[in-house]
């Protein structure tokens, strides 16, 4: 970062710590400090050189960087668990360690998954408005009506909300009773296709997600990760709107 002064908001959200919006939410709050003084208004600008604190913790801005995993099954997506679980945070390298998973892949589901320490990059791509498309591959029990395909992409109802699907594709029908299908999703609800397909009455016996926007996970093994070249990342920001 050069000494050229920035708005605050934008300052803590390049750290990773959160997108610009919650930024200013955290400033509205009265938990940010400049060289010591309290900040509760928006418009103030800051440098490297100034000592921005966020509830009493210095942060300073960092350079972006996004990584790519191959999620394997078992592992929480979370950067720390209550449970004592294994999370996504013990397949990354030390150096990445400071980047922050963007969205959700249960347990029991594998595949890619990104980690940035680019707030508003995070929060765009799991907001539905953007429209950054998910891709996954889903086993299913039983073999799909033509109703609960079309459900799929009209909407279908669980748990009091209502998830649906841009496409559903049935790739085969590799045993009797076994369907695999290819989804692509713009939200992400959590456990969202497991909900919508156990509803329309197909629940989930594998599922992987194969690809988020332009980016996929071929020749990845489980458990991989790798840094993503910056061109990819500037493709990546300008699929949501950002410089």
């Amino acid at each position: 970062m050069s000494t050229e002064k920035i708005r605050l908001h934008r300052f803590i959200a390049q750290s990773g710590l959160c997108s610009r919006r919650n930024a200013e939410v955290m400033i509205a709050e009265g938990r940010v400090m400049v060289n010591g003084d309290l900040i509760t208004e928006m418009g103030v600008k800051v440098d490297e050189n100034d000592d921005v604190q966020v509830d009493n913790k210095s942060v300073k801005p960092l350079g972006h960087k996004v990584c790519l995993m191959n999620k394997p099954k078992g592992y929480v997506t979370t950067v720390k668990d209550t449970h004592g679980r294994q999370t996504v945070m013990q397949l990354l390298p030390g150096e990445y360690r400071m980047l922050k998973p963007v969205g959700r892949l249960d347990m029991d589901t594998s595949g890619l998954l990104l980690l940035t320490n680019d707030g508003d990059l995070a929060m765009r791509l799991t907001h539905a408005r953007f429209g950054v498309e998910k891709e996954y591959i889903a086993e299913v029990s039983g073999t799909l009506t033509d109703a609960a395909l079309k459900s799929l992409v009209r909407g279908v109802r669980f748990e009091g909300t209502i998830g649906k699907a841009v496409s559903v594709e049935v790739l085969n029908t590799r045993k009797k009773h076994v369907s695999v299908l290819k989804l692509v999703l713009h939200e992400g609800q959590k456990r969202q296709i497991r909900l919508m397909l156990e509803t329309v009455g197909n629940p989930v016996i594998e599922l992987t997600r194969v690809r988020i926007g332009h980016l996929g996970i071929k020749g990845m093994r489980p458990g991989e990760v790798k840094l993503l070249p910056m061109k990819d990342v500037a493709r990546l920001k300008s699929s949501v709107g950002l410089e």
